[in-house]
């Protein structure tokens, strides 16, 4: 989506609003107040404005050039996030394979650190924004995670039935946060009118040159003020880069500035208002109503980023990744609309535990900057590599642009890493399970072919030998394989067993493509062998919905065959995988594996399969 027509701009600015910058949107709840207790700095002029300053080149550096000016030009035929920017820089065929494992090792981490991003996201949204009642009264202290626990349960139960009709109230909603925002800001701006003076580099410049170490500590709790920056790149698919730009510079990063301002003018008058700034920066009639839209804007927050992990879910399963998983269609015009029970629950259950377990905003934030900056970091290695290899950028230019983005990208890692102790350990634990999981089973996959390979019988031998002594049946049969090249297991067993073959036989292999779509002219290759045997590739993107009765569909209109269903059987090859000793992964690899493969979803649900024109039949693999 490159294009976006000039009617349409403002509807879908204001969309890209509800869904695209929600986490960032919620950042000054708990961001001033957490640099300041980051490295226990001292309320002093120097300090506001130096961290001020901090936080407004920082924003201007990472967003405003990083991400809204380089890294959303590297779309994937429109679409963006870390699973589009591997996907592109895998298609350099001059990659030698040690290269490629560490680009797709590099890729992996970012997305597991995502996945713990995505966890943590929801709980300090939602705790901060509530957590705006105890400054409202005492009496709520007490009930602070239970109402914020009782907010996250509801939020994750309706993921089921779909945010369509929620979704149409993030992006004005999301207006009225920001213009909250900015309106809070200003006025206490005008109060206190010395503090744009942040925009001058020389405050950050004289904090960091005055107290080195304490702007080291504070540079941890500063890159929460850049928290759900890639968002930006991973929503281009849904909007475009014009609108999010547009959304971006005339919205979003002038209340957020305005907003921390504020904060730091209301800090400059009373320094005692540290405990929570940004509630204490509220007028006292408007602090429930404040409260109110806080809590509303964090669940935004937290529906956005679950939304992305259910759709980089699909991404990396589609793109052999992750093991199928059940994918549930919440909406029938909008594709990327999706629901997975799975991770709905894993991250429920997840969420729950981290809230229980850090109780509040402040504990929260020591684990949340540690997964932001190696994601981001991530992100830049990946389009440093890009730059040079694909856009063909010189070797002086491609040091000159990205190492300003290295060095700040370090900082941060260094600065957050410092807090693995506090509560980062979790989101490392929960990333390092995660690039396990990933690792694992693109490894064994590729264990498996190579198997599958090297004991299979060729297609064209068998169809050579095959004679006339086999009993062919009426109707047609359905193969599916993912080697096109061998005799699929179920084809030989059915041989075995059933002494019968059908009149007519597709060999039918699914491909995804390292595009996010695939059009429908480009949906099939169709090759016939001889007159019983026909191969079929049918082609997906990574952000395709696979459906092979349609794509069936469209192989028999071009072989102009009556396609009916009931005349139509499926087999399947149900794969038992067993480990043995010798070469491929260690033993509890192989094992984790094995598990994982084992509970998969079906192959007829994942590809929309009617389950009563289905015949499975195992075969066993050694990996």
């Amino acid at each position: 989506m490159s294009h976006v027509k000039k009617a349409a701009l403002p509807a879908m600015t204001l969309a890209a609003l509800g869904v695209v910058f929600g986490d960032i949107g919620t950042s000054p709840l708990y961001a001033i107040k957490e640099c300041f207790s980051a490295a226990h700095v001292d309320v002093t002029i120097e300090s506001i404005m130096g961290i001020l300053s901090l936080i407004f080149w920082c924003m201007t550096i990472t967003i405003s050039i990083k991400y809204v000016s380089i890294i959303m030009r590297a779309d994937n035929n429109g679409e963006g996030g870390i699973m589009s920017l591997l996907a592109l820089n895998l298609r350099n065929k001059q990659l030698i394979t040690k290269h490629k494992l560490a680009i797709i090792a590099c890729g992996f981490v970012g997305a597991s650190l995502f996945f713990g991003d995505g966890i943590i996201t929801p709980a300090i949204s939602v705790l901060s924004a509530v957590e705006g009642l105890s400054i409202a009264t005492p009496i709520f202290n007490d009930w602070i995670v239970p109402i914020a626990l009782g907010i996250l349960t509801a939020l994750f139960m309706i993921q089921r039935h779909g945010t369509a009709v929620m979704g149409k109230f993030f992006g004005p909603v999301t207006l009225l946060w920001f213009l909250s925002l900015g309106t809070l800001g200003l006025w206490n701006i005008i109060q206190t009118p010395i503090v744009l003076g942040m925009v001058s580099p020389h405050w950050a410049a004289s904090f960091v040159w005055d107290h080195p170490a304490i702007a080291f500590f504070t540079m941890g709790a500063v890159i929460l003020t850049i928290t759900g920056g890639e968002a930006l790149y991973a929503d281009l698919g849904h909007f475009g880069p014009t609108p999010i730009r547009m959304a971006w510079f005339t919205v979003v990063l002038p209340c957020l500035l305005l907003n921390y301002a504020g904060q730091g003018a209301l800090l400059l008058r009373r320094p005692d208002a540290i405990e929570n700034p940004f509630f204490l920066m509220v007028p006292e009639w408007a602090l429930y109503p404040m409260i109110g839209l806080a809590t509303i804007a964090a669940i935004i927050a937290s529906q956005a980023m679950i939304t992305g992990i259910f759709s980089m879910a699909k991404q990396a399963i589609q793109l052999g990744y992750l093991p199928r998983l059940t994918i549930q269609q919440t909406s029938e015009s909008e594709q990327g609309q999706i629901y997975v029970p799975f991770l709905n629950w894993t991250l429920f259950i997840a969420v729950f535990i981290i809230v229980l377990l850090f109780e509040n905003s402040s504990n929260l934030a020591s684990a949340y900057g540690v997964a932001v900056t190696s994601t981001m970091l991530c992100g830049t290695i990946l389009i440093t590599i890009l730059a040079h290899t694909y856009w063909r950028w010189p070797v002086y230019k491609t040091a000159l642009v990205m190492t300003p983005f290295f060095l700040l990208d370090l900082i941060f890692v260094s600065a957050t890493s410092l807090k693995i102790p506090a509560g980062g350990w979790v989101t490392i634990a929960i990333g390092g399970v995660i690039f396990v999981l990933l690792m694992t089973w693109k490894r064994g996959r590729e264990l498996m072919f190579e198997n599958l390979q090297r004991d299979a019988l060729p297609v064209d031998i068998f169809i050579n030998h095959l004679g006339n002594s086999v009993q062919i049946v009426q109707g047609q049969a359905i193969f599916m394989t993912s080697t096109p090249k061998i005799v699929p297991h179920a084809m030989l067993h059915n041989l075995k067993h059933n002494k019968i073959l059908h009149e007519l036989n597709f060999l039918i292999t699914v491909e995804t493509k390292d595009v996010p779509y695939v059009e429908d002219d480009a949906r099939i290759y169709i090759k016939k062998l001889d007159d019983r045997f026909i191969k079929v590739i049918v082609y997906y993107g990574f952000k395709d919905e696979p459906d092979i009765p349609k794509a069936l569909k469209q192989v028999y209109d071009a072989l102009e065959l009556e396609f009916n269903m009931m005349q139509i059987s499926f087999f399947i090859s149900r794969d038992r995988v067993i480990s043995t000793v010798g070469d491929g992964m260690a033993p509890w690899r192989e094992k984790l594996f094995i598990s994982m493969q084992r509970n998969t979803s079906a192959v007829s649900d994942f590809y929309q399969i009617p389950s009563n024109r289905v015949v499975e039949l195992g075969s066993q693999i050694e990996i």
